[in-house]
């Protein structure tokens, strides 16, 4: 009995960190640095970005949404993120994509690692995310280390501008 107790107790304090983890990514986040495995040229980069609203879903799912510019209009994009059974990772567009999330501890950050296959080869993007839209050094080391974990180039990393979330035509 007391095993069992043991075990329930277990199992409910980890769905509840779990569940805490889950309220610590909804909000809005700013994008502060982005890297793609890929030498992008200058105007194929993103030069401004919106924040990004993560929404908690049923089952533990999320939506991504956010705000961008093209041709002079606004559009919205909304991206649902499947949990899967692995902590942090998450699965998008029928699992072509895979989102890893790794929190930053204690400096109100997250980056967002996306595997993407398409077209037979693998295309590999981080973004270092944080609660407001200020620099803060300490999160962009921690970034550029991940960026060299994962094997991608330093060189590879920019920051866009911060803009506000623009209205999108119906």
């Amino acid at each position: 009995m007391k095993t069992l107790l043991l075990g329930v107790t277990l199992g409910l304090a980890a769905a509840l960190s779990f569940a805490l983890k889950e309220e610590d990514i909804t909000g809005t986040w700013y994008v502060k640095a982005v890297v793609t495995d890929k030498d992008l040229p200058e105007e194929k980069r993103p030069r401004k970005v919106s924040p990004v609203t993560v929404t908690a879903l049923d089952h533990g799912d999320l939506e991504a949404t956010f705000t961008f510019m093209r041709n002079d209009r606004c559009f919205q994009k909304k991206i649902l993120m499947r949990k899967t059974e692995e902590p942090g990772k998450f699965s998008t567009y029928g699992g072509r994509k895979l989102i890893y999330l790794q929190e930053l501890p204690g400096r109100e950050h997250y980056i967002f690692y996306c595997k993407d296959q398409r077209h037979g080869g693998l295309f590999r993007m981080g973004e270092l995310m944080g609660r407001n839209p200020d620099t803060n050094l300490e999160a962009l080391e921690e970034f550029k280390k991940l960026v060299q974990r994962k094997g991608l180039s330093e060189g590879n990393i920019f920051m866009p501008l911060q803009m506000g979330s623009c209205v999108p035509e119906h």
